[in-house]
């Protein structure tokens, strides 16, 4: 048993003496903070301390004598291993959105006994669900108790970085104007008050950014809107004078971060609050004064800000461009160095296409942890590379980079897979197969408002037609200058919903990919930005949208099966690669220059 193990272990006895003391039988540990944010700071990290899994998605229940990780096909890999020896035991979920540690809790309880979960974490949604099961069954749950505090002695406190502000000409949309598009949306339905408590919906609100959370420019905040102002709940000191007198002329006054509940607990009796209850905890739900009414509706601002503005998507093709640009440098750099025989590790990888990145105009941070993967790390779909863990990249294969960047205007995501040295039939099958999957949902034209999952199939239908396919949804949304996953729209097999509907302005990633477990990897990942379709007037079946494509970096074009593609899509390629070759060129010169022309020679 290694320290680590070790360790893991001690921490779970730890957390059922507090369990044990407070009369508790089982203690869920959701992936979460008060925000319900996806990438947490380090005081909400409960799960991967007391666990000593790393991935992004997951949820942890210990019993009294067993101990589960949920987690869904991207992570089980990683997971088997991060768990070995731990005393943990991995349950395989089928998709990031699934509850099903909801029954196994109900079916590892008896009637009578009780399960722990602080309700300051936990989503009003999954809280009625879990809620519902457990009574079924005669299990109670307890919100109040934040057993993991009790367990975690040296708990990280709140961040303490300042915020600042997104300022114009990126900021292309003033604070007031977001501030009245949303209270025109609170007036629609009768709100009189509305709470925005995730962190991308407040920092995007206010025109605001911070760095509370790794490579997501966001700050931990909750804000509550009347109908001319509103209170920004947020640690002392995070907001200089000159942005907090700012904040001020548009009606926005600071509160300390801990004043939200009591905050809710004093409206007035008759107000009416707006709250999205997959956007909200428990715990803020609860507080909310007996007098008040309360809707239950998604936010205003995610639905505004999931549509870019024609003048935001100006500076985000700029965005895409630099970024673009930057992969250009790093490549020729890379494949000169192997030319001459000298040694690359993933965390060069890392390191060297970060140092491109930043020495881009408007460059700001990444926007996620590079994934670098050679080879069977590449099936990996959240692998990272760590100086504990790496492979060199030796002999041939097929090596796996999925990596972006934050820049003041606009957020990029791309995944490309290149062949290193010879490449076998089976890996250009592979990778042939996936890039048709690219292409065809690129190419997709629909009618706007369709629901984004309805998409999902379009990408998976070339593997599928070979018995293939891949565990992870086929695309995310996007932010701007924002948190790179983003929703409302989601293409995947998700359960489609009202809110999911595909409008203008939506940038969402397109990523099918395929996973040999102990051998490689492909996925292929641009981004796409939601357009009109020019339709003659009076169209009887209504407004339809395309895609945009907005990543600009060349597709390798040596590692393609030529007999598994169409004309047309030929035709594709070469009509993105002139794209690329046109937008690129005039922004590198020399190695970078020369590599660009090359790889966008049309096939």
């Amino acid at each position: 048993m290694d320290t680590r193990t070790s360790e893991t272990r001690l921490r779970i006895e730890r957390l059922r003496d507090a369990l044990t003391a407070a009369g508790a039988h089982a203690v869920l540990v959701p992936s979460a903070d008060p925000h319900l944010s996806e990438y947490l700071p380090g005081r909400w990290q409960g799960r991967e301390w007391l666990s000593g899994f790393t991935g992004s998605v997951g949820s942890l229940v210990v019993t009294r004598d067993r101990a589960a990780l949920f987690a869904d096909s991207r992570y089980w890999a990683q997971a088997e291993a991060q768990l070995a020896g731990s005393g943990i035991q991995l349950e395989k979920m089928a998709s990031g959105a699934s509850t099903i540690y909801i029954d196994w809790i109900a079916n590892q309880l008896q009637p009578g006994e009780v399960l722990a979960v602080d309700g300051q974490v936990l989503g009003l949604a999954l809280a009625n669900a879990l809620r519902a099961a457990l009574a079924r069954k005669g299990i109670t749950l307890r919100t109040d108790l934040d057993l993991v505090q009790a367990a975690w002695d040296d708990r990280p406190g709140l961040p303490t970085e300042p915020v600042y502000e997104h300022l114009p000409p990126q900021a292309a949309v003033s604070r007031a104007d977001k501030l009245a598009r949303v209270r025109t949306a609170m007036a629609g339905i009768g709100a009189t008050h509305h709470l925005v408590s995730t962190v991308d919906d407040v920092a995007w609100l206010l025109n605001l950014r911070g760095s509370d959370v790794e490579c997501n420019p966001v700050f931990i905040a909750h804000l509550l809107l009347d109908a001319a102002g509103g209170r920004l709940f947020i640690a002392d000191g995070k907001v200089p004078a000159d942005v907090a007198a700012r904040l001020a002329a548009d009606g926005i006054q600071l509160a300390p971060y801990d004043a939200a509940r009591p905050a809710l607990a004093a409206l007035p009796a008759g107000a009416t609050l707006l709250v999205d209850p997959r956007r909200v905890t428990l715990g803020l739900r609860e507080a909310t004064a007996a007098g008040v009414k309360v809707v239950e509706q998604i936010n205003p601002s995610t639905l505004l800000k999931s549509r870019k503005t024609p003048a935001e998507a100006v500076f985000i093709r700029d965005a895409m461009a630099e970024d673009g640009a930057a992969m250009c440098e790093f490549y020729a750099e890379f494949e000169a160095s192997l030319a001459r025989g000298e040694r690359w590790s993933e965390l060069d990888v890392d390191a060297k296409l970060s140092a491109r990145r930043r020495q881009r105009k408007g460059f700001v941070g990444l926007s996620f942890s590079t994934i670098a993967g050679w080879q069977a790390n590449g099936a990996l779909p959240h692998y990272r590379a760590l100086p504990e863990s790496f492979a060199f990249i030796d002999g041939d294969g097929l090596l796996l980079i999925d990596s972006g960047g934050q820049y003041l205007g606009g957020t990029t995501d791309i995944t490309r897979v290149w062949p290193i040295g010879s490449v076998s039939a089976a890996q250009k099958r592979d990778y042939t197969l996936v890039l048709k999957g690219t292409i065809a949902l690129s190419r997709t034209r629909f009618p706007r408002g369709t629901l984004s999952p309805m998409l999902d199939s379009i990408a998976r239908a070339p593997l599928w037609e070979h018995g293939l396919d891949y565990g992870h949804g086929t695309g995310h949304g996007v932010g701007y200058f924002m948190n790179v996953h983003e929703g409302p729209q989601s293409i995947s097999k998700a359960i489609a919903e009202p809110a999911m509907a595909m409008e203008p302005g939506m940038i969402t990633s397109i990523e099918p990919g395929l996973y040999r477990p102990g051998q490689w990897g492909v996925r292929i990942e641009n981004l796409v930005l939601n357009v009109a379709v020019e339709t003659p007037e009076n169209n009887a079946f209504g407004e339809m949208l395309e895609f945009e494509t907005l990543t600009l970096c060349p597709i390798a074009t040596d590692c393609i099966d030529r007999s598994l593609l169409r004309a047309d899509e030929i035709a594709w390629l070469n009509g993105y690669h002139a794209t690329v070759r046109e937008r690129l060129q005039p922004l590198v010169s020399g190695p970078a220059l020369a590599w660009l022309l090359a790889r966008t020679e049309p096939l």
